[in-house]
């Protein structure tokens, strides 16, 4: 999906939304009401994916400690190669010591 047919009035509010939230327990709270609990393990583990991949593991080790396919993989591998940089800055920003690199 290119990101102009993702730039609508309600995904703008739902950014606005993460934007307002002052703590952890808010955001817990906001993604419990707005996504399935399989939803937001899903993105954790695809970030969790992406932070091995950039660190340089090999999709052998990523699947055993992740549980992901590798499908999934390959897809987070494509997105954090050829995406919209949405990884990368990510990645940079939270540091390699930030919590939730493995699962």
């Amino acid at each position: 999906m290119s990101s102009e047919r993702l730039r609508t009035a309600e995904v703008e509010a739902l950014l606005a939304a993460f934007g307002v939230l002052e703590n952890d327990d808010e955001r817990y709270a906001f993604l419990l009401d707005v996504a399935t609990i399989r939803e937001i393990q899903d993105m954790a583990q695809r970030l969790a994916v992406a932070r091995m991949l950039h660190a340089g593991e090999h999709y052998t080790r990523i699947q055993e400690i992740t549980g992901a396919s590798s499908t999934t993989i390959s897809r987070v591998n494509r997105s954090l190669n050829y995406g919209a940089e949405g990884y990368p800055t990510v990645i940079d920003r939270l540091g390699p010591s930030a919590e939730g690199g493995e699962a």
